[in-house]
Parts: C-alpha cells; structure tokens; sequence
C-alpha cells in the first residue's frame, strides 16, 4: 500500500483529500505545517507528498528547501495543490523538483488521485 503525506491546514479540506485516497487504497498521512511533515516524513516514509503552500510555522517553499537539503528523503516525490498561481512561482516549483502543480481551485480530488497513481505506478 503507497503511502500519501497530506500537508494542509484546513480540516477540511484533509477530510476531503483523505477520504478520496484511502477510498483508492492509499495510506494517509495528515501534517498541519511544515515542521510536522517533516517529523512525519521521518516517521512515516510517505511515498508521495501532497504539500500546500500557505502553512502555519514553517511554508511550503521553506519546507521543500529542507526535504531536499537532506540527502535521506529528498527522493520523496512532492505534488503541490495551492491557492498560489503556479506562474508566480515557475522557478521554485522548477528548483525544488515539484512534479506537479495544482491549483485548489481549478481541480478535483480525483483527479489528484489520478495524478498520484500515475507518478506511483
């Protein structure tokens, strides 16, 4: 079973997400902030992370320097899904390995499901 880290702080929007993955066989990890995925990367070993960008103590840009700063889990395959315009962002999103960029908006649970089990499989 591949495992999903989920970074969001909205309730419930990681009722949503969560619902949608583990209803497609995934195990779902829940991290409110960068510094709890993190702690979560380290104690879960997720296959694929789902990381918002606007995060309560440490952001998703700030998070993504550090996941890929440490040579044990920078493999890990990261999807953002954002509010942010993924134009404003082309560099980051290039520099920091983002496979894909979604926006909360334009996009439904499934088809980030879909996504991720394109990328895992």
């Amino acid at each position: 079973m591949k495992t999903i880290l989920l970074v969001e702080d909205d309730p419930f929007i990681v009722d949503i997400y969560a619902t949608e993955f583990k209803r497609e066989g995934f195990a779902v990890e829940v991290a409110m902030d960068g510094v709890a995925a993190l702690e979560a990367i380290k104690n879960h070993h997720p296959d694929m992370v789902l990381l918002d960008i606007i995060l309560p103590k440490m952001d998703g840009w700030e998070f993504l320097k550090v996941l890929r700063g440490d040579a044990a889990i920078r493999h890990i395959k990261v999807m953002v899904i954002s509010n942010l315009n993924q134009q404003d962002y082309t560099r980051e999103i290039e520099q920091f390995g983002v496979i894909k960029y979604f926006l909360k908006i334009q996009t439904t649970p499934e088809e980030i499901v879909k996504a991720v089990k394109e990328t895992l499989t």
